[in-house]
């Protein structure tokens, strides 16, 4: 699909006065003030910034909030075992659940990243037999889930099945129940414990191995009545960008699943490339890795095509880019922002996407008869008049009547 109708809507309003008459020849303005479509970006700052007490470290991260914020709608919270509860018993619920409420109320969608995966696990369960970690594990996405329902409508509820049973960089917890009960067995049982916990929630499977395995997965999956809600496809891109070939494969093989798609984990870099013979990114250990003015520029312009052709495409309905500042995973420079927090290119070329050439802002005039009809991209306006104004959300075609 070309154009980008399918991400539009219509709507037909009457402005009607107070006492009820029709507002003729009335010039209304109508802003777009959000995006129904999920921009998004890792938002783990939001937890540092509840959770410091150190007055110079907390200006710098509402500094990078700020900006963070005026980009995106969507942010991935951090809820790798490990670290969430290094110790049993003992979480990071409380600073984790004010970022949540702090970017709530800024009106932004969360997703928990993730429930279940093999890496970053509790190395405290090792001393459990299999039988007691899937236990545990399943009481851990009824508790988290349930906790956080009225704040976080979305989870990757499981990360790279794909590799888990054959994982082999080091012992852990979920590989060992992964590999004794099968990979459909354990994603129906960690799925069932999310759905459960909050039925209205959008359940992820989440994968950076986008070959025939990952689909094979998926076949078997929704062959057993797995609720997948949206299939999660990273792309950390540290070696080079896939391209619009690569991109355009990847959404076609996927699609044939009929089920939405999340770009869950981009990352485009700004620096030298990692090597291609680089089989686990995480073996790629350096003491630093700079911004170039080169690689900005071209960090820029794959962005723009990228989100362009995903945000084309009409099962696509989140891109979460990973890191929002340079410096973060593999220490590589894959933000949207330096470490210092000044812009890079590739901000303001993200920002002339989502907050211009896919924003709607209008001045228009009623008829005679108080009547106006619009097409915008979806999400939600603020519809205002010299006198009054009335939110609306725009999510298919409509009609309404709006006293102003």
């Amino acid at each position: 699909m070309n154009t980008l109708e399918h991400r539009k809507a219509t709507a037909s309003l009457q402005i009607l006065n107070p006492d009820g008459t029709p507002a003729a020849h009335r010039e209304v303005r109508v802003d777009q003030t959000s995006h129904q479509f999920l921009f998004g970006c890792g938002a783990f700052d939001a937890v540092a910034l509840m959770k410091t007490e150190d007055k110079t470290r907390k200006a710098f991260l509402e500094e990078r909030m700020k900006l963070w914020l005026e980009l995106f709608n969507y942010g991935t919270l951090p809820f790798y075992w490990g670290r969430y509860e290094p110790e049993e018993g003992r979480t990071a619920y409380p600073e984790t659940m004010a970022a949540a409420r702090w970017l709530r109320e800024k009106g932004v969608t969360l997703k928990g990243h993730p429930l279940c995966w093999h890496t970053v696990c509790a190395p405290w369960l090792m001393k459990f037999s299999n039988e007691e970690i899937l236990r545990r594990q399943l009481e851990r996405i009824h508790r988290d889930v349930t906790a956080f329902r009225e704040v976080i409508g979305l989870w990757d509820v499981i990360n790279e099945v794909v590799i888990m049973p054959v994982f082999d960089k080091y012992d852990n917890a979920i590989t060992r129940i992964c590999r004794e009960k099968g990979r459909i067995e354990l994603v129906k049982e960690v799925f069932a414990a999310a759905k459960e916990s909050d039925p209205g929630a959008t359940l992820l499977i989440n994968d950076f191995n986008t070959s025939v395995s990952y689909e094979i997965l998926l076949e078997g999956l929704l062959a057993a009545g797995v609720p997948i809600g949206a299939i999660g496809i990273q792309s950390h891109q540290h070696q080079g960008y896939w391209g619009a070939e690569k991109l355009c494969d990847v959404l076609e093989r996927f699609s044939r699943f009929g089920l939405p798609i999340h770009f869950t984990e981009n990352t485009l870099i700004s620096g030298s490339i990692m090597p291609a013979h680089i089989e686990d990114l995480n073996d790629w250990q350096v003491d630093e890795w700079p911004s170039t003015p080169e690689g900005e520029d071209r960090q820029a312009r794959e962005i723009a095509e990228m989100y362009t052709i995903l945000f084309r495409h009409p099962l696509v309905e989140a891109i979460t880019t990973w890191d929002f500042n340079d410096g973060c995973w593999l220490k590589a420079p894959s933000g949207f922002v330096h470490e210092d927090n000044s812009l890079k290119p590739s901000f303001h070329a993200l920002k002339g996407l989502i907050h211009g050439d896919w924003e709607t802002h209008l001045t228009l005039a009623t008829d005679g008869e108080g009547r106006l009809r619009f097409t915008g991209f979806k999400g939600d306006y603020l519809v205002k008049t010299e006198k009054n104004q009335a939110s609306l959300s725009l999510t298919r075609d409509m009609e309404a009547a709006l006293t102003l």
